[in-house]
């Protein structure tokens, strides 16, 4: 398929050309009447760099990224950053195209929706409608009574809304694909993929001179690894789901994307393949060699619904406006405004167990709707944004994400090589951070004149000197982790299980509290605190594992092959990776501040001492474009404890982590 069909070139050029479009994404706006601060947005390209200095391109991370963010429909950012190649001779281009990879899915998923607004496809209809070919696979699971596995019927039809929102029991990883030869053997696959592997055989046929007509076939020789409905596991769901949308539409996918969604949207680089006068913008693969399977240079017969996609940061964030502006653009409606609300709505029940990953689940602060993950809850989550806010990634580091609450939407594009520490140095943090940090308050409105300088004696000053915890929010829209002193860590939280009798361990963390007091992968928490487990949810007993570091915490475990539990009492460790800090101290008799957590706050930065003026005693302000205002608490003994940043709607609240020693 070419990226622009013939058909569609004349009208896409009138239009480019004509009067300006209402969701004006094409040339980059006045950052500050979108609410942005200019100078906080400078530091993205910074960051970026930094990160392809310190990783060559040997370790895994091509040396370039382009960076676009858009509010309110208007474009703030657009940076194109390094080089597209390894060698660095060949600068990034804010159109180079890039492998989106599982960026491609949430594309699958709007065609597959497009369909139910025709009324040729039914969310709850069962898949073998569409696809006769899978209408016998049985359940693959293990005989408690023998250990031997064995095949049961599905309790229910898999549907169409099982492939959208990844519960179909179709299992698989795409490293699988790309890495043939690591196949299902990886010890640290999840257990349906090694059962599979194990008792079945690797029959799936997933190669670019084939089609999804013969991918869909080579599945129905395999087992499902779950139950349809009741697990949520990554996996063939979206191939599947493509195949679906071409039966059902009577379009290859190719075309049925480029003609609904490509052309319509004026995508003018989003495709399966780049055509020979686009090649010299492709970004090089990561490695020295891309797999075979990934192949962007020549027209496949494989058009894969779940990361065959080549595209570039201004289509993606077209793609991305059309979802926030609730399914059109300029004009040109994609998708139907209820289709988009389903689409971004939690889609997993609270009995759906989740497997794999660290995107979607309790400890990510996330759920699924009917394709993205879906903020939920800003305490656990990795990466700020308000609850609502829908995003996903691709296989090699690319990356969006749309806040609604914000009108805000951003594209990361990279290219880093699946677990190589460059690719984990750029995936999500630093943008979502860097963005959120770069909002700006909105001033109070008031008539009162700002309040005079005071005079503050060097000791009170002294009171305010230490390190404050901030969580880890950069910014009053985002209210992520908790800014309250539980910062301590055990290293069993990120990879766990809600299980009915207790929690399930599956990894704990090497070195970390946990395992150094002796816990393994596999031990079931029963209690914690003298406290049971039983009938608590996954965010009830996360919460009481967050802890002030230094602190003690007690927990009985259950062990397989043992007959009796065993109690363990653990000291917390301080965990502060991602934390948000400020340090006061005093220099030349004023009071002044300094970032030194990972991340800059308003002004506050890395290295640079900020002086503060003092309005009162408790209260300074900073001469920064926003006027920031701090406040600082004290406890019912006057001692003080906290601090609080622009009091009033736009505040951000710390806890005082460790005072300067007298």
């Amino acid at each position: 398929m070419k990226l622009i069909a013939s058909l569609w070139a004349i009208p896409i050029v009138l239009c480019l050309s004509g009067a300006a479009c209402a969701d004006d994404l094409t040339s980059t706006g006045d950052a500050r009447s979108l609410g942005f601060s200019p100078v906080r947005l400078a530091r993205i390209a910074p960051w970026y760099q930094a990160r392809f200095d310190a990783f060559p391109p040997s370790v895994g991370l091509l040396p370039g990224a382009v960076v676009a963010i858009a509010r309110s429909g208007k474009l703030a950012y657009l940076q194109a950053i390094g080089f597209q190649d390894r060698a660095k001779t060949v600068p990034m281009k804010t159109n180079s195209i890039f492998w989106i990879a599982s960026m491609t899915k949430p594309v699958t998923s709007v065609a597959a929706m497009i369909l139910v607004d025709d009324g040729k496809l039914e969310l709850d209809a069962p898949v073998a409608r569409y696809l006769p070919e899978l209408a016998e696979m049985r359940v693959a699971t293990i005989d408690p009574a023998t250990g031997n596995p064995r095949l049961d019927p599905p309790k229910r039809p898999m549907t169409v809304r099982d492939l959208l929102r990844h519960t179909s029991g179709l299992i698989d990883a795409e490293m699988y694909f790309a890495y043939p030869e690591r196949g299902l053997s990886n010890p640290d696959a999840e257990f349906g993929i090694r059962l599979i592997h194990t008792f079945y055989g690797w029959k799936a046929v997933f190669r670019r001179d084939k089609t999804l007509a013969d991918v869909v076939s080579s599945l129905a020789g395999l087992p499902l690894a779950h139950q349809p409905g009741e697990v949520h596991e990554y996996g063939w769901s979206s191939e599947v789901l493509g195949r679906v949308v071409e039966v059902a539409s009577g379009q290859p996918l190719d075309q049925f994307m480029q003609s609904r969604i490509f052309a319509p949207l004026h995508m003018v680089d989003t495709g399966f393949y780049v055509p020979q006068d686009k090649l010299d913008r492709l970004v090089d693969s990561p490695m020295p060699v891309r797999p075979p399977i990934w192949d962007m240079t020549t027209p496949p017969k494989l058009f894969s619904g779940g990361g065959g996609l080549v595209s570039t940061a201004p289509d993606y964030l077209r793609f991305a406006q059309m979802l926030l502006n609730d399914g059109e653009l300029d004009g040109v409606r994609v998708i139907s405004a209820q289709a988009v609300k389903q689409m971004t709505t939690p889609a997993l029940a609270a009995d759906v167990r989740i497997f794999g990953g660290d995107e979607v689940g309790s400890r990510a602060g996330t759920s699924f709707g009917l394709g993205f993950g879906i903020r939920t809850n800003p305490i656990h989550s990795w990466i700020p944004g308000a609850p609502g806010s829908f995003s996903w990634a691709g296989f090699w580091g690319t990356y969006f994400w749309v806040d609604p609450a914000e009108k805000l939407i951003g594209v990361q594009m990279v290219q880093g090589a699946p677990g190589s520490k460059g690719r984990g140095a750029v995936m999500y943090a630093g943008i979502n951070h860097l963005t959120y940090g770069a909002l700006t308050i909105p001033e109070p409105p008031s008539s009162a004149p700002p309040a005079a300088p005071a005079s503050v004696s060097p000791e009170a000053l002294a009171d305010y000197v230490g390190t404050y915890d901030f969580g880890y929010s950069v910014s009053s829209r985002d209210r992520q982790g908790l800014a309250d002193g539980r910062n301590g860590w055990l290293g069993i939280e990120d990879f766990v299980t809600m299980e009915q009798d207790g929690l399930r361990i599956n990894k704990p963390t090497r070195g970390a509290p946990a395992a150094r007091a002796g816990v393994m992968a596999g031990d079931l928490i029963t209690q914690l605190d003298d406290t049971p487990l039983t009938g608590l949810s996954l965010e009830d007993v996360l919460g009481k594992l967050r802890g002030p570091a230094g602190t003690t915490v007690r927990i009985r475990i259950v062990r397989e092959g043992q007959d009796n539990a065993t109690d363990l009492s653990i000291v917390r460790a301080a965990r502060r990776a991602n934390a948000v800090e400020l340090q006061f101290r005093v220099e030349q008799g004023k009071l002044v501040a300094e970032a030194v957590g990972a991340w800059p706050l308003l002004e506050f930065e890395k290295g640079k001492a900020t002086p503060l003026v003092a309005t009162s005693s408790n209260e300074f302000t900073v001469d920064d474009e926003d006027h920031t205002r701090l406040a600082f608490i004290r406890d019912a003994a006057g001692k003080v404890s906290g601090l609080i940043l622009d009091p009033g709607p736009w505040q951000l609240k710390a806890a005082m982590m460790a005072p300067a020693p007298k």
